[in-house]
C-alpha cells in the first residue's frame, strides 16, 4: 500500500507530484465539445512563472490576494502560484455582491486580486474603487483595463514575461506547516463573514486523512475527480483540489450542473465530492427515468430498494437471494454505467444528509460515504468508511490523528493539526470557539459504540442549505426589519434549495395602509389581499437586491400574529425562538417548496 509523505507545505506537495507525473494529464476543461488537458509539467511551469510574476508586480510574502473565479484550470494554477509566491489566497464566491467584496477586501487587507472574467469584474471593481485595498488587479480573460489608479495586468502576460523553472520556485518554498495558506470567509451568526485562517498543515492533515481512507478501504490508484462545487468553499478547495493533488490524480472541471450527468458519463470519475442536494436531484431523475420505462425496470428498482434496505438493517433473508441475484446481475451494472463505471465512492459533505438518500444509493450498488466538518477544521473532521461499518445516520469516525470528544452540554469538540489558528482580525470570535486547543464546533452530538459521530442538533445559529452554503439568518432578518413594511421576520431553509421566510408586517405601517384604502384592518384577511401582499413583496425584493443568490428570499408567508413573549415565540430578552416558530409555521413553510 502506498503511503502519504509528510510534506512541509502545499506548494512542496504540488511540485513533488508534478515532478513525479511529468507529462501525464492533470487539469481538464471542455472547449468546443472536446476535453483538453493541461499536463502536470505544464501546470508546474505556469505556477512557477505566475508566482515570479506576482513577485515582480510587488506582492510580498504574507500579502493577501483575492481570487474571484469560477472553477477552471486557472483557479488551481492561481491558487498554487499565490502560495508559491509566499502570499495568502483569499477565495471569494462568484455570487458575492459588491458589498460582500468590499467587506472581504477591507477585512483581509488584500493587496492584489485575480479575477477571471469581465462579468465578475463588474461587481468586484466598484468595491475595489471604494476601498483602499487590492489596487493590483490581474485579469485571466480579456477585459478592459479598470480605472486609473489600479495596477492592471493580464494573467497570461505575467506568465509569459516571467519564465521561471519550477525547481527554482519549489526550492524557495520554505514555509512551514504552521504558516498561513489561505483565508476562507464563512458566515457567522452575526452576519458579517469571518475569515477562517487555514494553515498549510491543516489542509495537509485533511489530505492525509482522506488518502488514508481511500488507500485502506478502496485502494489508491489513478484517481479521477470531477470538480463542480465552488472552489471558494472549503469542502471543494480541500476535497476537490488539494486531495487530488496529494493523490497525483486528475481533475476535470464540469461544464455546469445542467450538464453534470453527461459529464459524469464522459469523465468516468473514481471519486466524487458532492453535497446532499445533488443526490436528491439524482435520486429523483433516476426514479423518474425508470418509472417511464415501466415493466421490468420498475420491478427491479423496487426489488433493489427493498433488498438494499434489509441489507442495510442487517436482516437479509434466504428468500431475498433470487432478488439480490437479479438486482446484482441485471440492474446495478446499468446504474454503474450511468456513473461512468469506475466510481469507488461518492462522498457527501457540506450539509446534513437524509439517511434515506444514502440507503437509496447504497441499494443501487454505489458506495456512499457521509462526512462531517466545517471550514474551521479545513474542513473534514470525520467520514464514514466501509471498514468502520456504514451507518447513514452517522458521519463516521474521526479522521486519522484527529481527536473528538463530547462536552458536558453535548457539544462536539475537535483537536488536532486540522483546527484553524483563528479568525482573521477577530480575537473575540477566536477566543469564543478555540479553548485550550479545542475547537468548539457549535454542533451537538454523540459517539456510538463503534466510535462513529452522530450529529443530533446544531448549537450555532446558522442555516446550512442543501448545497452546504452557510447563511446567517440574523443578518438577513435584520435587513428585512429595516423595511418600513416589516416588523419581524424569521428566515427558514436548513437543508433546503433556497430561503423562505415568516414575515410579521409592521403594525403601524399596516394601519396606515388600511387608512389609505378607507377600510378596517382585518389582519387575517389582509394576508390574502393581493395589493397588501404586493407591498410586502416589494419590501422583500428591496432586501434581495443587496443579498447574494444563496441568501435571497424566494417566497414567504405572513404570520398569524406578531412574535411575542406571551406566545413563547420571543425570549424574555426579545430574541426569536426559532424552534417554536418552526413548530407553528413549519407545515406552511415546507409548502413553499412544493408547487
Amino acid at each position: 500500500m502506498r503511503t502519504f509523505e509528510h510534506f512541509p507545505n502545499l506548494v512542496t506537495m504540488f511540485f513533488t507530484r508534478a515532478a513525479e507525473k511529468g507529462d501525464a494529464p492533470f487539469l481538464w476543461t471542455k472547449a468546443n465539445g472536446a476535453w483538453r488537458a493541461t499536463s502536470w509539467a505544464e501546470a508546474a511551469r505556469q505556477v512557477a512563472s505566475l508566482a515570479a510574476g506576482l513577485r515582480a508586480v510587488g506582492l510580498k510574502r504574507g500579502d493577501r490576494v483575492m481570487l474571484v473565479s469560477e472553477n477552471r484550470p486557472e483557479w488551481c494554477i492561481s491558487d498554487l502560484a499565490i502560495m508559491a509566491a509566499g502570499c495568502v489566497t483569499v477565495p471569494t464566491y462568484v455570487t458575492n455582491t459588491e458589498r460582500d467584496h468590499l467587506h472581504i477586501l477591507e477585512n483581509s487587507g488584500a493587496c492584489g486580486i485575480i479575477v477571471s472574467t469581465a462579468k465578475l469584474a463588474k461587481t468586484l471593481l466598484p468595491a475595489v474603487l471604494n476601498s483602499n485595498q487590492g489596487q493590483t488587479v490581474i485579469g485571466i480573460e480579456d477585459m478592459r483595463a479598470p480605472a486609473a489608479g489600479m495596477d492592471f495586468h493580464r494573467w497570461q502576460d505575467l506568465i509569459d514575461a516571467h519564465p521561471t523553472a519550477p525547481e527554482t520556485i519549489a526550492a524557495a518554498a520554505t514555509f512551514s506547516r504552521r504558516d498561513l495558506a489561505c483565508i476562507i470567509y464563512t458566515s457567522g451568526t452575526g452576519g458579517a463573514p469571518r475569515g477562517v485562517m487555514q494553515h498549510h498543515g491543516a489542509i495537509l492533515h485533511n489530505v492525509n486523512g482522506c488518502i488514508t481512507i481511500i488507500a485502506e478501504d478502496f485502494g489508491w490508484g489513478d484517481e479521477v475527480f470531477l470538480s463542480f462545487l465552488p472552489l471558494s468553499h472549503a469542502y471543494e478547495h480541500t476535497g476537490g483540489q488539494h486531495l487530488p493533488i496529494g493523490l497525483g490524480g486528475q481533475i476535470y472541471y464540469a461544464e455546469g450542473l445542467e450538464k453534470l450527468a453527461a459529464n459524469i458519463e464522459e469523465v468516468r470519475p473514481t471519486i466524487m465530492v458532492v453535497v446532499p442536494r445533488l443526490f436528491e436531484v439524482l435520486r429523483t431523475r433516476i426514479s423518474k427515468a425508470i418509472e417511464k420505462q415501466g415493466g421490468a425496470g420498475q420491478k427491479l428498482l423496487a426489488r433493489a430498494l427493498a433488498v438494499g434496505a434489509r441489507r442495510y438493517e442487517g436482516r437479509l433473508r434466504l428468500a431475498d437471494r433470487p432478488s439480490q441475484w437479479a438486482v446484482d446481475l441485471l440492474f446495478k451494472p446499468k446504474i454503474a454505467k450511468k456513473f461512468g463505471g469506475r466510481l469507488k465512492a461518492m462522498v457527501s459533505g457540506g450539509a446534513p444528509l437524509n439517511p434515506e438518500i444514502g440507503v437509496f444509493f447504497q441499494s443501487l450498488g454505489l458506495t456512499f460515504l457521509q462526512g462531517y466538518g466545517q471550514t474551521e477544521a479545513a474542513p473534514v473532521i470525520s467520514c464514514n468508511r466501509p471498514s468502520a461499518g456504514l451507518k447513514m445516520d452517522t458521519v463516521g469516525p474521526p479522521m486519522a490523528h484527529t481527536e473528538v470528544r463530547i462536552a458536558e452540554d453535548g457539544e462536539i469538540l475537535v483537536r488536532g493539526e486540522l483546527v484553524m489558528h483563528g479568525y482573521w482580525r477577530n480575537e473575540a470570535e477566536t477566543a469564543r470557539v478555540l479553548k485550550d486547543g479545542w475547537l468548539h464546533t457549535g454542533d451537538i452530538g454523540e459517539i456510538d459504540a463503534a466510535g462513529r459521530i452522530r450529529i443530533t442538533d446544531r448549537k450555532k445559529d446558522l442555516i446550512i442549505n442543501d448545497k452546504g452554503d452557510n447563511i446567517a439568518p440574523q443578518k438577513i432578518e435584520g435587513m428585512l426589519t429595516l423595511q418600513p413594511e416589516i416588523g419581524q421576520a424569521m428566515l427558514y431553509g436548513d437543508r433546503r434549495p433556497y430561503m423562505v421566510a415568516v414575515i410579521v408586517p409592521d403594525a403601524e405601517w399596516t394601519q396606515e395602509w388600511c387608512a389609505k384604502g378607507g377600510g378596517r384592518c382585518d389582519f387575517a384577511r389582509l394576508a390574502e389581499n393581493p395589493e397588501y401582499r404586493a407591498a410586502l413583496d416589494a419590501a422583500v425584493e428591496r432586501v434581495n437586491r443587496d443579498l447574494s443568490v444563496t441568501e435571497r428570499i424566494r417566497r414567504f408567508i405572513v404570520a398569524d400574529a406578531p412574535f411575542a413573549i406571551e406566545n413563547e415565540q420571543l425570549t424574555p430578552s426579545l430574541k426569536i425562538r426559532r424552534h417554536v416558530i418552526r413548530q407553528v409555521y413549519g407545515e406552511r413553510l415546507d409548502g413553499l417548496y412544493r408547487g
